[in-house]
């Protein structure tokens, strides 16, 4: 079932197979599953995932809503109409189309929110965050995925735009250099990303809630072959080469859930599990 809101669709760039990133995108989409199956292998750590309200927010593609409509009570919720429409209509699942930053749903509502790169995209953080700190039950958990500003692989190459240096870039001036240089006909895009540190992260969701990295975790599963947690040629040529020179586990005595220097500027992306400070 889907719901409708008066949200216009974005533009849907990344359905145009002659976009210099048609591809990275299009690999994203054909691991929405994989995508999910790691999302789900995170938030097991927490809470057992049978019976619970969720709230996938910035779905996408659909596949973890798809995942954990299973044995859970899911809200598919993206700003894209067509995002929306191409997810599968045979899942038991509940599809809404509206803005994360006006939440449609009564207070204390989801066991679990979703915000699976999400939050580099929204123009206002401390809006998303009295949005979901309202739905949220008090016992309840948020996944969070965003790439991390500072790391030096994303400062080679941005995961967005694979150029270097943009990820350090704020939005405005990402939209009038770089945009204006390289890609003009995105200039108008709603949903520019500009991402965090982690120290930006902390700023603004230390006082809510409970931080926890799970840097480790997804080091061990992306060593082990999992296809759900990079898709851009640039990291996954990073892993060969990692794999090649058997450095795997020198990595995994190195990496860590500290909020030091690892976190800060070497992991790509944050993967963290936030819950309610009581």
């Amino acid at each position: 079932m889907t719901q409708h809101s008066d949200q216009l669709d974005i533009n849907a760039a990344w359905l145009n197979p002659d976009h210099p990133n048609f591809e990275r995108w299009k690999r994203a989409r054909e691991l929405s599953i994989e995508r999910g199956k790691f999302v789900k292998s995170v938030v097991e750590k927490y809470l057992v995932c049978k019976s619970l309200d969720v709230l996938d927010l910035g779905s996408g593609e659909g596949g973890t809503s798809i995942l954990f409509s299973n044995e859970n009570k899911v809200v598919s919720y993206d700003l894209n109409l067509i995002r929306l429409g191409r997810q599968n209509d045979s899942a038991d699942y509940y599809k809404i189309n509206g803005n994360a930053l006006k939440l449609p749903f009564k207070k204390n509502s989801f066991d679990l929110i979703i915000l699976q790169d999400v939050v580099e995209h929204l123009p206002n953080i401390t809006n998303l965050i009295d949005e979901i700190n309202g739905v949220l039950k008090a016992d309840g958990i948020i996944y969070l995925s965003t790439p991390n500003k500072y790391s030096i692989f994303n400062i080679i190459a941005d995961p967005h735009w694979g150029f270097p240096f943009v990820s350090i870039l704020t939005r405005e001036k990402i939209k009038n250099c770089f945009l204006q240089n390289f890609r003009k006909e995105e200039i108008n895009r709603k949903d520019i990303p500009q991402l965090f540190s982690l120290k930006e992260i902390l700023k603004y969701f230390d006082n809510y809630f409970e931080i926890n990295l799970e840097t480790k975790h997804s080091l061990e599963k992306l060593l082990n072959g999992d296809k759900g947690i990079i898709w851009s040629d640039f990291h996954l040529n990073l892993v060969k080469l990692i794999k090649k020179m058997r450095i795997g586990n020198l990595l995994l005595s190195l990496f860590n859930n500290k909020k030091g220097i690892i976190n800060k500027y070497f992991n790509p992306t944050f993967y963290l599990v936030m819950k309610k400070i009581k």
